[in-house]
């Protein structure tokens, strides 16, 4: 058994709040720019002062709808300026905010609101307001259901609730939040059901102060700055970026939100951030997209030798620096590729952190090879987002970093990781069950695998519960494969299987993004369907040698023998992946069952 910790150097107050930093803003640089609003297209600047104002006002419009202290109002949207308004209002209220993803199914809304026993729904569409419209009728609990885009003749929510609450003084807002304990319950945060129905997380405040404090007290406090820019387009649904977005409000960055991740290059340009935040499958796609559209234009060799000496010079950083010849060839490179890369990230993007599911430390070299180094870090939502992670000045790249402050990793003797700290949560909302299955002598079990080097540096190995066991009788993680597949530009997904099977076979999906340009690159007839070419030589071809160089990772044993390609990719639409596209492997079995005993059969 490995064990490491790392010392508290910060307090959290007893009778602090999530909240308290919208109001001590406000009173010590009311004209700093906490926020930039995306209005009509343009970029429009939000004060402390007026984010005080309207978090006032709309958590008084909540006090008037009947939210009392310790209520929970659920709150569905994607990831936009009104969230953090109302996020804020709920605590200012002295409620607790549910969140649920934009794209989630009338069934698992209603499961949330009937776990939750949410008093209020705050939805964003009219496509919102349908899927649930079902739903509501059930729960008598269910006082108040807003939409925040205005529907023809009424007001969005954040005026709706700014109307109704104008008779009531501003000193129950004061009043409540001062009411506030740092140990009172936050937030609510489902998780994303991969292996069964989502249990409810409690966070408090003082987890999420925790986790803010920790992330501003490591390397990326000198970034954490006022006047610095973040851009935050993942859903603030997830711990994550809702951990993330806080800790920079907290330390007086500007923030930005839009969710229009198909447009995000022209977001990146216009917003110019300093850093971002990101799931791996984002910067996949960036490199796999870039890479193909050299490769469609006859530049392949180019960028293809480029990536591999962004690699090696990122990799001689760590064995005592490049090379008079690589130096020369990064620099030459520099002009010719990396700085258009870095121009697509807004041109003066500083770095990212990474989080969600595995980077891979060849993708991780890349980036830090053309200038804007991604730092990764673990957690999970039970952990208030990070509580390890790279960071400046202690980064080792193919890990996922070393605890923040005041927490602690242990591994078990069975390799599960095991984690304590003051970003750790305490309970499972009304399920004593699974709390004292996953908190045992004060550590919280994971479920996930993983090693700590000497240093304190994690690295994760796989899920205990996705370990593969072949009828032979070997143990497999399929992340490793999985994720070394993925980065290959050609495919978007793969699901290593073979439990109880004679050997490892894998299904593999196709990025429609890349396809139209891999059928002209190939001399395919142009318009073919992926499902048109699964039999095709050189599609199959080149599969193949993605799967052989994937099995150089593991030994013979583990080694995928058969594969299936997919017409189809897997898809949140299809249940198939979570939204923040890790994969459900129990729909995906199910789903594609046909498939799987075709590898065998």
């Amino acid at each position: 058994m490995r064990e490491f910790s790392v010392p508290l150097n910060f307090a959290v107050p007893a009778d602090g709040s999530a909240v308290d930093a919208v109001f001590a803003h406000a009173a010590a640089t009311p004209n700093l720019v906490v926020f930039k609003k995306l209005t009509g297209g343009t970029w429009t600047d939000v004060t402390a002062s007026e984010v005080a104002e309207q978090v006032t006002a709309v958590a008084k419009g909540l006090v008037a709808s009947g939210v009392r202290a310790g209520d929970r109002v659920a709150m569905m949207s994607s990831t936009r300026y009104e969230w953090p308004i109302l996020d804020f209002a709920i605590w200012a209220a002295g409620a607790v905010t549910v969140p649920i993803y934009e794209t989630s199914s009338a069934d698992q809304v209603r499961w949330i609101l009937e776990d939750s026993a949410a008093v209020g729904l705050i939805v964003e569409t009219a496509e919102h307001a349908e899927t649930v419209a079902g739903v509501t009728d059930e729960f008598p609990t269910l006082r108040a259901v807003l939409r925040i885009e205005p529907a023809d003749g009424d007001a969005g929510a954040v005026a709706a609730l700014v109307e109704r609450g104008a008779e009531i003084a501003d000193d129950e807002v004061r009043a409540r939040t001062a009411a506030l304990q740092a140990a009172d319950p936050a937030t609510l945060i489902y998780t994303s059901g991969t292996t069964g129905r989502p249990k409810g997380c409690m966070l408090t405040h003082s987890n999420l102060i925790a986790e803010s404090q920790a992330i501003a007290t490591s390397g990326f406090g000198e970034l954490l700055q006022p006047g610095r820019r973040n851009l935050m387009f993942l859903p603030l649904a997830h711990v994550l970026a809702r951990a993330v977005s806080l800790a920079a409000f907290n330390a007086g960055a500007t923030v930005g939100h839009t969710s229009d991740t198909k447009n995000i290059v022209a977001t990146f340009g216009e917003f110019k951030p300093d850093f971002i935040l990101s799931v791996p499958r984002v910067f996949e796609k960036v490199f796999n997209t870039a890479q193909q559209k050299a490769h469609n234009e006859g530049k392949g060799k180019i960028f293809d030798l480029a990536a591999e000496v962004a690699v090696r010079w990122s990799q001689a950083q760590d064995t005592g620096g490049a090379g008079f010849v690589l130096n020369l060839k990064h620099t030459v490179f520099d002009k010719l590729v990396y700085s258009k890369l870095k121009a697509a990230l807004g041109g003066q993007c500083q770095l990212a952190i990474s989080g969600g599911a595995p980077l891979g430390a060849r993708l991780g070299h890349f980036f830090r090879g053309l200038g804007v180094t991604i730092y990764e870090g673990y957690g999970l939502t039970e952990s208030t987002a990070a509580i390890t992670v790279n960071t400046p000045g202690h980064q080792k790249i193919g890990t996922v970093g070393k605890p923040l402050a005041g927490n602690a990793v242990r591994i078990a003797e069975d390799g599960e990781i095991l984690l304590q700290g003051p970003v750790v949560f305490t309970e499972y909302w009304k399920n004593e069950a699974a709390t004292r299955e996953a908190i045992v002598d004060g550590w919280f079990h994971t479920g996930d695998l993983g090693s700590l080097d000497t240093e304190g540096y994690l690295s994760i190995t796989g899920r205990k519960k996705e370990i593969i066991v072949t009828a032979g009788g070997k143990n497999v993680a399929p992340a490793g494969l999985e994720d070394h597949l993925r980065a290959h530009p050609l495919i978007s997904q793969a699901l290593v299987v073979g439990d109880q099977k004679p050997f490892i076979g894998a299904l593999i999906t196709i990025d429609p993004e890349a396809w139209p340009g891999w059928v002209e690159r190939n001399g395919k007839p142009a318009g073919s369907s992926i499902e048109d070419l699964l039999a095709d030589p050189d599609l199959v071809a080149e599969v193949d040698a993605a799967i052989a160089e994937a099995n150089t990772l593991v030994s013979h044993a583990e080694a995928i023998k058969k594969y299936r390609i997919l017409p189809l990719d897997f898809t949140e639409e299809t249940g198939e992946l979570t939204p923040t596209l890790k994969l459900k492997r129990n729909i995906i079995h199910q789903n594609r069952g046909t498939e799987i005993e075709a590898i065998y059969g």
